[in-house]
This record gives C-alpha cells, structure tokens and sequence, in this order.
C-alpha cells in the first residue's frame, strides 16, 4: 500500500509519502480502504515526538488516527461489519505506529463506528476524534437542557462540534472566537464572544447569573477564567490543561467509543450535527496539511483525501 511514513521524529518535513506492507488484520480488527483521514494538532505533536513519556512508538509511524472508509476484509471474530460496509473510526491502539495517513488501516471493531449517511467523505473523516473529544468532554460535566454552557476555541475543529452538541442537547451556549468568527459561531446556535483580555466581563454581561458549565479546548489559563463564572467551580473540563483536576475540575483524554461515535452519527443524520471541513488536501501533500495544522488559525477540520 501507499502510506505516508516516517523512520524519525521531526516536523512535517521528515514525511515520506511511500511503500509499505499491507497490515495483518487481527481477529477483532477489519481491514479499511481509507477514502479520508482526519488531521488532528495530535497528529503533529506525536511527530514531535511530544507524546513519547506516555506511548509506545515503533517506527516507522504511520500518523493519524481518524479514518473513513471502506470495509476490504474482516477478522476471525469481527462479526459486527461485513465487507462493503462503510465506517468511520477514531483508530487509536495502544501503541503508535499503523495509522491512518495509508491507502489501507487495520481497526478494531471497538474504534469504529457505520459512516453518517449525511456526511461527505471529508466531513466523516474529520468527526472521530474532534467529535468524540467534544461529545465526552460535555457527558463528563453533564451538560443539559436548559443550561449555560461556554465553549473555548468555539470555532476550531473541537470547539465547532461541541458547540452543535451543547445546542443538540437544549443548551445556551456561548463561544469564545476572534470576531472574524462571529458569525461562524452565530450559524452553529452559540453566541459569541471575543476571547482575551476582560474575557469574564464580557461573558458576565451575557450571562450576568454565572455560567452552569465550561470546556476548554485550548488551555492558556481559560480554567481559571470559567471558575470565575461558574456555579459550580467543579464543571469545567479542559483537553488541554493539565492542572485542572488540581482544580477541581475534568481532565479528558478522549477514547475510542463505538457507542459515541454512533451516537455522533445520529446526530449528523438528523440534520444537528456537521463538521465543517477548512480544507482537503490529497494524500501526497500530508506534510502541508500538517503544517497548515500547526498554524492554530484554521476554522474546522483538515482532511486528507485518500482514495
């Protein structure tokens, strides 16, 4: 298969685009044909090798972690999809090294999910890990009709999601955005709010009984502003601080759920969910899609376009 590769940990720029074994398809796991994988900021750290202290990485690394595509083969006891069947998953293993920037991707059935009837090729590929991230970050704090929830980084691939599934679930919700956003964010139910300096102010002018709920999909110090605004100082989950629990509040390090990953796909189908693509870049340029990536200014997800 053709995969993008790489024997060493750097920066875009040791990517390889090449040819690699097919995987071995474990008896729990199914062969997929990826029509498109999701390019997350994890993507990039792992190649950094940031997340080294806590993964086993063997090279070469294939990156990347969400998927789309095709059933090709199924294993031994992967009894719950048959060939043909299209899926979505976020294939996260226990070790790094067969991911999802390759023509081909053994995943066990417990990463996958049916793909949303709804969504494009791109737009499944993005849902994974920035749906999964946004979905368990708001069950962690029990977010729910009726409440007040902030969103920070509201327009990111993260934030965007979180946003339609704080709305989807009858909440008030208000986002953190630079203003060319604004609007963004008004499209997806949030009302929006400038990120920064005076930030509790402007949310108490919105919000002047406090706020029931917050999560923090980009660190920076956020915790401690929604523990100004909060009812409860305890609900507030971050992704990206990892100082909260001392807090008191939630750390989310999100996992591979087939329940809520299908749960997303339900809500996609029933018209209250979309992922908003940035950009789609083919399989080739993976390196400038990472690199786009690491910018920090992309407003939705970026996709690589397999087959």
């Amino acid at each position: 298969m053709k995969a993008i590769s790489t024997q060493t940990y750097g920066g875009p720029d040791v990517l390889a685009y090449s040819d690699l074994p097919d995987p071995k398809v474990a008896p729990d796991s199914v062969l997929v044909r990826v029509k498109a994988a999701g390019v997350n900021p994890v993507d990039w750290k792992i190649l950094a090798g940031a997340l080294d202290p806590i993964l086993d990485v063997h090279f070469p690394i294939v990156p990347g972690w969400d998927v789309a595509g095709v059933v090709e083969a199924v294993g031994a006891d992967a009894t719950e999809y048959a060939v043909g069947d299209e899926v979505i998953g976020y294939v996260r293993k226990d070790a790094v090294q067969h991911g999802t920037y390759a023509e081909l991707v053994a995943a066990p059935v417990r990463t996958l999910a049916r793909k949303p009837a709804s969504l494009s090729w791109p737009q499944a590929a993005g849902l994974p890990l920035a749906g999964l991230t946004a979905y368990q970050s708001l069950s962690r704090v029990d977010a729910k009709q009726g409440e007040t929830v902030l969103v920070h980084a509201a327009a990111g691939g993260v934030g965007s999601l979180a946003v339609q599934i704080a709305v989807a679930r009858g909440a008030r919700v208000i986002g953190t955005a630079s203003e060319r956003n604004h609007d963004f964010l008004r499209s997806l139910g949030a009302e929006p709010v400038t990120y920064g300096e005076g930030l509790a102010d402007r949310v108490r002018a919105l919000a002047p009984e406090g706020i029931d709920v917050a999560v923090d999909f980009v660190g920076g110090g956020v915790v401690d502003v929604s523990q100004e605004l909060l009812k409860d100082r305890g609900r507030v989950v971050s992704v990206a601080d990892g100082e909260v629990t001392g807090k008191g509040g939630h750390m989310v390090w999100v996992r591979p759920d087939t329940a809520d990953l299908t749960a997303l796909g339900a809500l996609a189908d029933a018209g209250k969910l979309t992922v908003p693509v940035a950009a789609v870049f083919p399989l080739t340029e993976a390196a400038e899609a990472l690199r786009q990536s690491m910018s920090g200014r992309t407003r939705g997800k970026i996709v690589l376009e397999v087959s």
